[in-house]
């Protein structure tokens, strides 16, 4: 007969308790797998299990439900607080638009009254302009009357002076008083 060694005892091999799971106390093959001591097992099992539960009850869980609680806070103040950094850069954004408007309408005032100082020395230097035109066009007026009159009685000195030598020439005595009148009935019209 063969024999199986197990804990250090010799146990004797027959091959008619093949089918069992235990044998004189001790398990043969798998105990997880056998019958006869399925009910210990599920004792322990259940302890176990309680135990756990026991400790991810009131150790962990907490713990995580903790630190989740802190999380969701987190998340709801930096929800809130880019709620207010939103409304804070919408009124910015708002604020910034006034003064871009309110800065191109001052611009806009300063460029039109620019425009009218420009008009009005304008306005002044043509108006100076043409007052100095004007003077000088009564200058130069006066000066061409001056020249008229003096050319008109340089006209009447050259008159009497040539009627003179063409009566000479054609050999008439004339007198210059004769000549003078002559002359000035002649240049009047």
């Amino acid at each position: 007969m063969a024999t199986d060694t197990q804990a250090g005892q010799e146990m004797p091999y027959q091959e008619e308790l093949a089918g069992e799971c235990v044998v004189d106390g001790y398990a043969v093959g798998m105990p997880q797998l056998c019958f006869d001591w399925w009910g210990n097992q599920i004792f322990w099992l259940a302890i176990t299990l309680i135990v756990i539960f026991f400790v991810l009850s009131r150790i962990a869980l907490p713990r995580i439900a903790a630190v989740l609680a802190e999380r969701q806070g987190t998340i709801t103040n930096d929800l809130a607080a880019a709620e207010d950094l939103k409304a804070k850069a919408v009124a910015a954004e708002e604020a910034y638009q006034k003064a871009l408007v309110t800065a191109r309408a001052e611009a806009q005032k300063i460029i039109d009254a620019a425009k009218e100082e420009i008009k009005a020395d304008l306005n002044d230097a043509i108006a100076k302009a043409d007052a100095e035109i004007a003077a000088r066009a009564a200058e130069g007026e006066k000066t061409i009357a001056a020249i008229r009159s003096s050319a008109l009685e340089n006209v009447k000195a050259v008159a009497e002076d040539a009627s003179k030598e063409i009566v000479a020439v054609m050999g008439g005595k004339a007198d210059g008083k004769a000549i003078s009148s002559a002359v000035a009935t002649r240049m009047k019209g």
